[in-house]
């Protein structure tokens, strides 16, 4: 089980309506690339990475050029991905059965948290190198939380000190994820994250805490934040 292989898994095919943009948020240009030539470039430059699956939308005529300007020796795999998360994911594994180790591990990440870091990716492969089932990077919530009533007003005040902001990437066995997608989707279950999906298969993830600025891009002042702390990355490196 040592010798498994690190894949990630990058889920690439929503419009990111919230945005209100013309393009997908993963094409909107940061720091003169588009938002998920960053996050590539991450998971590319990892050595614990051994190869990378893109899922894109069977109409996307901005993909081809990202994956000519990835300067690469790894595998970077691309596939078709479905109408929610969960359906990209799924049929990036399926590629992924193909040619990789059941027991290899996969690393989920959104194509729009273009701010991971190096650090978190070292955290996130070591503490689970040997856990029987995986996990993911998190962060505890920090703020006073609020439950709202049906009428928009609150219902109760919600206890954080349990709670915790899931992050991508969420890092499983091929085999056991790609089980627990397929029985989420059977069931009918529309799962946003890899974890619900284990969970939902009788898994208990575990959680890895990782930096705050792990942040994903949904809405436009998003954009500035992650340039933000990309730049600030940068200049320290």
């Amino acid at each position: 089980m040592n010798s498994a292989r690190h894949w990630a898994v990058v889920p690439a095919a929503g419009a990111g309506k919230r945005m209100g943009s013309a393009i997908p948020k993963q094409y909107l240009p940061l720091l003169d690339q588009p938002v998920i030539a960053h996050t590539l470039a991450t998971l590319l430059g990892h050595p614990g990475i051994d190869g990378v699956v893109v899922a894109v939308d069977s109409s996307d005529h901005r993909w081809p050029a990202v994956r000519a300007a990835c300067e690469t020796t790894k595998p970077l795999l691309c596939v078709t991905g479905g109408a929610e998360r969960c359906h990209s994911v799924s049929n990036a594994l399926s590629a992924l059965c193909e040619r990789a180790a059941l027991s290899d591990w996969v690393l989920v990440h959104d194509a729009a948290r273009p701010c991971l870091t190096a650090s978190d990716l070292d955290r996130l492969l070591s503490e689970l190198a040997d856990d029987p089932i995986g996990g993911l990077l998190a962060v505890p919530v920090r703020d006073t939380l609020k439950q709202a009533g049906p009428t928009g007003r609150i219902a109760t005040t919600v206890d954080r000190s349990q709670l915790w902001h899931a992050l991508t990437p969420q890092m499983f066995r091929l085999g056991l994820l790609t089980e627990a997608m397929q029985v989420a989707l059977t069931r009918g279950l529309l799962v946003t994250d890899e974890a619900a999906a284990m969970e939902t298969a009788g898994f208990a993830p575990r959680l890895v805490e990782g930096r705050a600025d792990n942040l994903k891009i949904t809405r436009p002042e998003d954009l500035a934040l992650a340039e933000f702390f990309l730049s600030r990355e940068l200049s320290s490196s």
